[in-house]
């Protein structure tokens, strides 16, 4: 079974380029999908694409570089049909809740003696 490749794409990426990409880089048009919003053209997309080894993996992942990728997925044993919107996304949602997400506000004091060699009573 292959797995799926997911990627979450910024508002100004088009994903007409990302389309032509992944074909001209030799995916064919059943081994990805493209999920757009019945919005504007412009808007936040997501897209699968189904990959078998370590090479597809990684042509597929600089090509969603080059076309302003926010974040990936690598969903495994996954097939291109069991891939449809609500179960990718749902996947994606359960990772981000599980992802540990910097904190800047969070402060860390530190001991500033140490542990030395005195026993106090």
């Amino acid at each position: 079974m292959s797995n799926i490749l997911a990627g979450v794409f910024a508002q100004h990426s088009d994903y007409k380029k990302l389309e032509a990409d992944l074909e001209n880089s030799g995916f064919g048009d059943s081994d990805y999908i493209i999920y757009l919003s019945s919005g504007s053209d412009h808007a936040q997309y997501l897209a699968s694409v189904a990959v078998k080894d370590n090479n597809q993996t990684d042509s597929a992942r600089n090509i969603f570089s080059e076309n302003s990728v926010m974040k990936t997925y690598l969903l495994e044993n996954m097939s291109i049909e069991q891939a449809n919107y609500d179960h990718v996304k749902r996947f994606i949602d359960a990772r981000n809740r599980a992802e540990i997400h910097n904190s800047p506000d969070v402060r860390i004091k530190a001991s500033s003696s140490g542990m030395d060699s005195e026993v106090k009573f």
